[in-house]
Order: C-alpha cells, then sequence, then structure tokens
C-alpha cells in the first residue's frame, strides 16, 4: 500500500517516541492499527462493490443479448414454421381437390358421351317423327 522501507519505518518510530513518549507510544500504535484496518476493511469493501457492480453490468449485457439472439431465433423459427405450415395446408388442399377434381373430370367426360349418345338417337329421332308427320298428312 505504501511504499516504506524499514529505514524509513524505523525513523517514522523514533520521531513517534519521541513526540509521544514511551509511556502513550503503545496505545498510539494499537489505535492507529484499529485505524489501519478500518480503512483497509472500508477500502476492500468499496473496490468488492465496485467490482459487483461491473460484473452486475456485465451479466445485463449478457442477458440482454441473449434475449435478443432469443428473440431473432424465435423470429426465424415462426417464419420458418409459417412457410412449413402453408406448404403443408397446400399439400392438404391438393390431397382434397385432387380427388374432387378426378371426379368432376370423370364426371365431364361421361357427361360428354352421354350427350354425344343422345345426340347421335336425336338426329334419327327427328328422322322417325318428321315420317311420322309426313304420314299423317
Amino acid at each position: 500500500m505504501f511504499d516504506v522501507s524499514f529505514t524509513e519505518m524505523l525513523v517514522i518510530l523514533i520521531v513517534a517516541l519521541i513526540v509521544i513518549g514511551p509511556e502513550r507510544l503503545p496505545r498510539v500504535a494499537r489505535t492507529m492499527g484499529h485505524l489501519l484496518g478500518r480503512a483497509r476493511r472500508y477500502v476492500d469493501s468499496v473496490k468488492n462493490d465496485i467490482r459487483y457492480e461491473i460484473e452486475l453490468e456485465e451479466l445485463r449485457r449478457l442477458k440482454n443479448s441473449v434475449q435478443e439472439t432469443t428473440h431473432s431465433i424465435e423470429q426465424t423459427v415462426r417464419k420458418e414454421f409459417d412457410q412449413i405450415e402453408n406448404a403443408v395446408d397446400i399439400n392438404a388442399a391438393e390431397k382434397i381437390t385432387k380427388p374432387a377434381l378426378i371426379e368432376i373430370e370423370q364426371t365431364g367426360a361421361s357427361t360428354e358421351k352421354t350427350i354425344a349418345v343422345q345426340s347421335q338417337a336425336l338426329p334419327s329421332q327427328q328422322t322417325s317423327e318428321s315420317n311420322k308427320s309426313n304420314t299423317v298428312f
């Protein structure tokens, strides 16, 4: 903490012994020790508080980063899920409509055959009806 060598410390003790006196020196040394201990504990407490705040800020940044990443992943997954859902809906619609289209085509083909048969039968019926009408007059 302080850059004090042994010789400097010895000089300080000698000056303190002369100024304070040998009777009060132990009590002053104890008081100085207590004050120095309090100062160290206070400095350590401040350091720990600062370290705690820095770690807390780092955790907040990490939390925000994770939330942003989670949000972007969630949006991507939702988009992909919607695309898959649309594809499934289209496939389901195709599965439903294909048989209906086939049935409509078959019905249309049979209707065309029926119309073709009836159209062939109509001229022969018209001829026989015209022959009947000719004989009546």
